[in-house]
């Protein structure tokens, strides 16, 4: 991807194409987020310590969050030139353009089809692929003005097909930004409904009077967390409803990682 950049961006200038500049720019953005991705997968992987006990899971989402705020400022970036050109149609070597924009999708479909085989649900990942499939999508635009210019002249298609790619990648990279700043501020995972988990255990588990201090968050790849404070009767054996509660929390839920603090008399919280 930085090597076809290179050409890409060269090619764009020559040609007089804001597409294939655009599709360049991305290209630079994006050997930049591929280098962050891949670096946060060799992080993910280090253990715990003192100072993070989770670990560093939560760096890929931050990789994402990176990744996605960039893709927004540069869409930006693309609608203002755009303007521009829209306004004072410049004009652009078609020729040279349809060549280089074809060994850029090439290029692009190479990289999609590797990371579209990896895990289509980490957000790491869907933040790189969001880059290559906006340079994809600005080699498909960047093809189609070419064409229209060789067969009618007319210069406009290329900074308005330019509008219609930056603002397809607008769209993907706010829906990225929104998913990885919800975890990133601790907001409680996606289908999870704290009303259910607490309806659960009354119908459960008689003996619990009151339930209350639901918290429930991801670190990022999918494992939910959740801590919770449970009132139970004085007579009440603790440790059976503690083994209750984790137990319908792993089996009804899918949550393996929880902390309960079990309370026979008023939360000493409060």
């Amino acid at each position: 991807t930085g090597g076809f950049m290179l050409a890409e961006g060269a090619g764009g200038l020559l040609s007089g194409s804001l597409a294939l500049v655009a599709d360049a720019a991305h290209m630079l953005t994006d050997s930049a987020a591929l280098g962050l991705a891949g670096a946060a997968f060799r992080i993910a992987r280090r253990p715990a310590d003192a100072r993070r006990s989770y670990g560093y899971h939560r760096f890929q989402v931050l990789a994402a969050f990176v990744n996605g705020g960039v893709m927004i400022a540069l869409a930006g970036w693309i609608i203002f030139e755009a303007a521009l050109r829209i306004t004072a149609p410049e004009p652009v070597l078609a020729w040279p353009m349809l060549v280089i924009a074809v060994m850029g999708l090439m290029v692009n479909i190479a990289a999609y089809v590797m990371l579209h085989s990896g895990d289509r649900e980490n957000l790491n990942i869907r933040g790189a692929a969001l880059h290559v499939i906006g340079d994809l999508l600005g080699s498909v635009a960047a093809i189609i003005a070419a064409i229209v210019i060789l067969v009618t002249g007319w210069m406009p298609i290329d900074p308005i097909l330019s509008v219609l790619v930056a603002g397809l990648v607008l769209r993907s990279a706010w829906v990225l930004v929104r998913r990885s700043s919800h975890i990133l501020l601790e907001g409680a995972p996606e289908n999870f409904d704290i009303d259910a988990v607490r309806r659960e255990l009354f119908q459960t588990m008689p003996d619990i009077l009151d339930i209350h201090h639901i918290h429930a968050w991801t670190l990022g790849d999918g494992k939910t967390i959740l801590t919770l404070h449970a009132t139970v009767d004085e007579k009440t054996g603790h440790a059976q409803v503690l083994g209750g509660i984790k137990s319908l929390l792993r089996d009804h839920f899918g949550i393996s990682h929880s902390t309960v603090q079990i309370e026979s008399r008023s939360c000493p919280d409060e």
